[in-house]
């Protein structure tokens, strides 16, 4: 489906974006409600709501080095006080952390206490979309009139254990990345030494992603490429609360701001909080930046032996 946005430009919805496996992970298995993923050598069993279909391989669960247990009184949510938090029933050795790759870009994997082991394998398509269009905007032979030297600015907010930073590091980007999280920014920084990513290629900034947003504006910062993946919930570095249905209109409003309108800048959000659809995101978007040449819809991840997919996230794109 594709939808006229105001002045004529078109927004392409439904356009999903799956998965597929790679060397270092696999989705092997989903149904009732969890779904069965290999990390490397290790097999992780994991809760997963979208999953109320039936297991096809039954058989492999049984080989799981680990299984979450979800927290007291409902699912993973971040945020929650240690003793409301999740715990990994362990049947077979797992390290503490190990180490694995997507192309060139190497990152640790580590169980943690919501769930999530640091990766978010639905963001491949995304992680390839970011490369090309770095690669483009600093290209020589590259349409959008800029210098041959010149080095695209990205900015990574919320960057967690920041794939996406060393992705766009790697394809010739200086990166801003941006969060409150110390233990996340220590995290991705480690990822970055083990990808081989010049301490002066990112820029690691542990502070809450609004407040440094807008004194970015009041410094007539520019960005190439803005890269977002916004809680539904979460708190800054000072304290400072996030909410996502009130926060999240102010933030893209801001971002425009921040965004560079030389062609070829790109600006990519996900959304992990539930209740929201791709067109939701889509028309907050449009709402802030106007018309966009563009696209949106959900996240997937391939199960390796069928055709069935995971329902993972949302997205919602554009490039000027």
């Amino acid at each position: 489906m594709v939808a006229k946005t105001p002045g004529g430009a078109m927004m392409k919805n439904d356009e999903h974006l799956v998965a597929l496996p790679w060397s270092s992970y696999e989705l092997l298995d989903s149904g009732d409600n969890m779904k069965l993923e290999r990390f490397g050598d290790i097999l992780l069993a994991r809760p997963e709501t979208q999953a109320i279909w039936k297991k096809q391989r039954p058989e492999l669960w049984d080989d799981a080095h680990a299984t979450f247990a979800p927290p007291a009184g409902g699912p993973d949510k971040k945020g929650l006080p240690a003793d409301r938090q999740g715990r990994w029933n362990i049947k077979k050795s797992v390290p503490e952390s190990w180490e694995l790759s997507w192309n060139d870009a190497h990152f640790n994997a580590r169980l943690t206490s919501f769930k999530h082991t640091g990766i978010f394998p639905e963001q491949a398509p995304n992680w390839v979309w970011i490369k090309d269009h770095v690669k483009d905007i600093g290209s020589p032979t590259s349409d959008v009139g800029l210098p041959m030297s010149y080095i695209p600015n990205v900015l990574n907010l919320f960057g967690y254990t920041g794939i996406a930073s060393i992705v766009a590091a790697q394809a010739g980007a200086h990166v801003t990345h941006v969060d409150a999280s110390k233990q996340s920014l220590d995290w991705a920084h480690e990822n970055a030494r083990l990808s081989k990513i010049s301490e002066d290629a990112i820029r690691w900034i542990p502070d809450d992603a609004f407040a440094f947003v807008k004194r970015e504006v009041r410094r007539d910062a520019k960005y190439d490429g803005i890269i977002l993946d916004p809680p539904a919930f979460g708190r800054g570095a000072k304290g400072e609360v996030w909410k996502i249905e009130e926060d999240l209109p102010k933030l893209l409003n801001t971002l425009k701001k921040l965004l560079s309108e030389a062609p070829g800048s790109f600006f990519l959000v996900n959304g992990y909080a539930a209740g929201y659809a791709p067109r939701s995101f889509t028309q907050a978007v449009e709402s802030a930046f106007g018309p966009t040449d563009g696209e949106s819809g959900e996240l997937h991840i391939k199960e390796s032996s069928s055709e069935r997919v995971i329902p993972a996230g949302i997205y919602v794109r554009f490039m000027r």
